[in-house]
Order: C-alpha cells, then sequence, then structure tokens
C-alpha cells in the first residue's frame, strides 16, 4: 500500500519570536521538521508531501537533497486548508497519513499501528489523555466508547471542556475518503478557519469507525510554539537517550547533564562524565572514559581511550590506547594510531599521529604526518600557511622535536633525528642528525630597562 505523507509546516510560529520558520528550530541538533521527516521516510512506499508558507525558501534550501514534493499554501486558513492544497498530488489508492512539522517526536511504531488500522470502512485517530488539557480538541465519544467529533477548544460548550482525550491533529485515512470530505469544509466556527478535525464527524456520520491510536507518553505528540516547550522537549529526548545508553550498560555519571545530538554506538564499560556533548555519528569502543565537559562530533573513538576534561574532537580518529587532554582538540582530519597522547592545550588539524607519539602540551600540529615513536616538545607549531597556501611537515619515526620549535613546512624530519629547543626550521633534517637553529645569544652590559614615564 502507498503512503502518502502529508507534513503541515507552514505556520510562521509567531512566539517563538524568531525570523528562522519554527519547523527550522533545533532538537537534539535536527530542525523539528528533520525529525518528522526521517521518521516518515522509515515507514515503506512513501511519498512526502510538505506543506510550506511562511520561510518556505528557508525551509526547501534545508532539504535540497531529500525526496519531497513542495506544495506552497498562500493563505493560512487552517488545517483542513492546509491539506486541501496536498489532494491533488494524493495517489489513486493510497493511505494518507497527516502529520505536523513541529511535532518532532513521534515514534515510528506508533505511525505503523496507525497505518495499519486503515481500511476502506475506518480511519485512525491519534488521541493522548492531558491533565490539562485547555487549548486543544476534545475527542467526543457517543455512550458506547464510539469517536463521533473533534471539538475544538474555542467551540466547546461547559460538558465538553471537561474531556481530557484530546486530538493531536495526527491522522491516517484513506486518500479517497479525503477527496469527498475536504471540499466540503466549512468555516463556519470561532476561528474562522478550516478545521480538518471536521471530516471526523463526516465520518462518523457515514458509519466509518474512528479507531483511536495512543502513543507511549504525551510527549512523543508535543507540538512546539515557543522555547519554553522546544527546551522542555529536548530536556525530555535527551533524558530518554541516556536511560537508552544506560540500560546498554553505559555509565553516566549524571543523566540529567548529557547530550546526544545525533547517532552514537558504545562499547561495554563507558564511562561519561557530566556535561558531555556527542553530535553527529559517533562510535566508542570499550573501557573508554569520557571526562567533563568534552565536545565529540562525527568521531570514532577505540578501545582503552581516555579523553580528560574539557577536550573537543570533531571529525577525528582515535584508535586504542590513547590518552587526549584535558584542553586538547582534534580538528577535521586528525588520526591518532594506537598509544598516542595529545596532552593539554594540543591542537591538531589533518594531522596523522603514529604509535606512542606524543604531543603533550601547548603545540600545534596541522597538515602533518608523524611517525611512531615521536616527541613533540611543547610550545612546537608546524608553520603550514604561507598566507595562501598550505604545505605538510613530517616527522619521521623517533624523531625529538624541542620545546618552543616552529617547522615550516614544507619540511621533513629524518628518522631518530634531532631538533634542538627555540629552533626555527626550514629544511630537511637527514636521519640521527641534530638540527639546531637559532641565533647566537648576545649579553649586552650596558643596556638600559626602560621606566614609567611620570
Amino acid at each position: 500500500m502507498n503512503i502518502d505523507v502529508v507534513i503541515l509546516a507552514a505556520g510562521q510560529g509567531s512566539r517563538m519570536r524568531s525570523k528562522l520558520p519554527k519547523v527550522l528550530h533545533d532538537l537534539a541538533g535536527k530542525s523539528l521538521l528533520k525529525h518528522v521527516i526521517d521518521t516518515a521516510q522509515q515507514l515503506e512506499h512513501t511519498h512526502l508531501q510538505v506543506i510550506i508558507g511562511h520561510g518556505a525558501d528557508l525551509v526547501k534550501e534545508r532539504f535540497v537533497n531529500e525526496d519531497i514534493q513542495w506544495i506552497t499554501q498562500q493563505q493560512q486558513l487552517g488545517t483542513g486548508h492546509a491539506v486541501q492544497q496536498a489532494l491533488p498530488f494524493l495517489k489513486e489508492d493510497s493511505i494518507t497519513l497527516i502529520l505536523y512539522g513541529d511535532v518532532p517526536l513521534t515514534r515510528l511504531s506508533t505511525l505503523k499501528s496507525m497505518v495499519s488500522l486503515v481500511t476502506e470502512q475506518s480511519i485512525a485517530l491519534l488521541t493522548v489523555e492531558l491533565d490539562d488539557a485547555a487549548g486543544y480538541g476534545r475527542i467526543v465519544r457517543s455512550a458506547s466508547g464510539s469517536v463521533t467529533a473533534i471539538v475544538e477548544h474555542k467551540d466547546a460548550d461547559t460538558a465538553q471542556l471537561n474531556i481530557r482525550e484530546i486530538n493531536t491533529g495526527i491522522l491516517a485515512v484513506k486518500s479517497s475518503h479525503l477527496r469527498e470530505w475536504l471540499p466540503k469544509l466549512s468555516n463556519n466556527n470561532a476561528q474562522g478557519e478550516y478545521y480538518l478535525t471536521d471530516i471526523i464527524e463526516m465520518a462518523a456520520n457515514q458509519g466509518i469507525e474512528i479507531k483511536t491510536v495512543h502513543p507511549d507518553s504525551e510527549q512523543e505528540v508535543q507540538g512546539v510554539n515557543n522555547r519554553l516547550q522546544l527546551s522542555d522537549l529536548e530536556r525530555w529526548f535527551q533524558l530518554c537517550q541516556a536511560r537508552e545508553l544506560q540500560e546498554q550498560g553505559v555509565t553516566l555519571k549524571d543523566p540529567s547533564r548529557f547530550d546526544l545530538r545525533g547517532e552514537i554506538t558504545v562499547g561495554t564499560d563507558v564511562i561519561i562524565d557530566t556535561n558531555v556533548i556527542f553530535e553527529g555519528k559517533v562510535s566508542i569502543g570499550d573501557n573508554v572514559t569520557i571526562a567533563s565537559n568534552c565536545i565529540i562530533s562525527d568521531s570514532s573513538i577505540g578501545d582503552n581511550v581516555e579523553i580528560k576534561a574539557n577536550s573537543i574532537l570533531e571529525q577525528a580518529s582515535v584508535a586504542a590506547d590513547c590518552v587526549i587532554g584535558p584542553f586538547a582538540r582534534l580538528r577535521p582530519g586528525s588520526q591518532l594510531a594506537e598509544k598516542a597522547k595529545i596532552g593539554n592545550f594540543v591542537e591538531t588539524k589533518k594531522t596523522i599521529i603514529g604509535e606512542g607519539s606524543k604531543v603533550s602540551h601547548l603545540s600545534y600540529i596541522g597538515d602533518a604526518e608523524i611517525g611512531s615513536g615521536v616527541n613533540i616538545g611543547a610550545g612546537t607549531i608546524t608553520c603550514n600557511y604561507d598566507g595562501v597556501n598550505k604545505f605538510k611537515t613530517k616527522i619521521n619515526d623517533g624523531a625529538f622535536i624541542g620545546s618552543n620549535t616552529s617547522l615550516v613546512a614544507p619540511v621533513t624530519i629524518g628518522k631518530e633525528a634531532t631538533v634542538g629547543a627555540g629552533s626555527t626550521i626550514t629544511r630537511e633534517v637527514s636521519d640521527n642528525n641534530l638540527a639546531v637553529a637559532r641565533g647566537k645569544q648576545k649579553n649586552i652590559t650596558s643596556w638600559q630597562r626602560p621606566v614609567k614615564k611620570s
């Protein structure tokens, strides 16, 4: 069965108080709309249609590589009017699943349940019970418990306002029924809008059964209308992800201070301290310890690695038994072989660090290839950029680079070579050689230290 997924994403979201369309605000590292699209695409035989309006061009720019039918709603005349815009694009014999671009966390299993209930004689409606139903459309049932209508809050009478079961707006229905019902919608209501919910009464009047599905939690169907709701949903989602990792055996020192803004795979006996942020795709091996305040993005970390506090890894590859930090930064293209060490206040970029090599402190190593067993002293810099072009530094196995050294690329340091502290190296250093490149010291006895002028 083909599924036409219609996602309503045309609203301005004025309560966000932002120039950015509401559906493009981020939750856990992805836009609200991206969450909805990613979930919908996991259903089989789907055709995605997104109804856009406010900030339409910005929304489309974010999804240029997605297979989406974009439909513009020129006037915002209600949810029923929005879905009407999709009618010409619905397949002849399909199920239409209606979702919302600002309701990001509906589970795939929930959507599958809804789709499975749709027949020529039934539609599926996602409802939830709330302690405080203010502002939501109420689910009206008959004495036998059948759904007969949805009444919007502003149109509800006193008895209906006491109903706790509310409409989430998420609906699955045969497309042929939508073609019949949507043209019959009226805007004769308190809002002056065309309510999609009015089709529920039409279905009931025709003897079509309205089957209801309920989410595991109310957050699964919670919409985002302002920054407060966005932050509340973010924290709930992060806590869910933290608990999933704990169930996999990860030790989280404080699950409430944990953020996963992407995907992560973990080995056994992983320990993660507070305020660690993961972004993109991250893989972590066994017996890894990550101290507090680290940010790890799109990186792989091998077994038995220790990442000390306040370190940042971005598009980096770290082999087994390495030690990183504290206050280290591995920029894109950094590759550490086994037992390498990157110490405090060291930055690497587009660099291979060989097995057992050490850059212990206060150094910048960029566009470099470092062999095994190399020791790089404090304050060493690979001068890889001439203002226009980047050049490579190569340091071969067993070399020793003294402190406060500048290696002006392109340059090669040979095997077991030594560079004296304070040197500026501009030419190749051969294997086993000592290179010293610094000016001769002068002691000036008559020099007068400056004094402060009155």
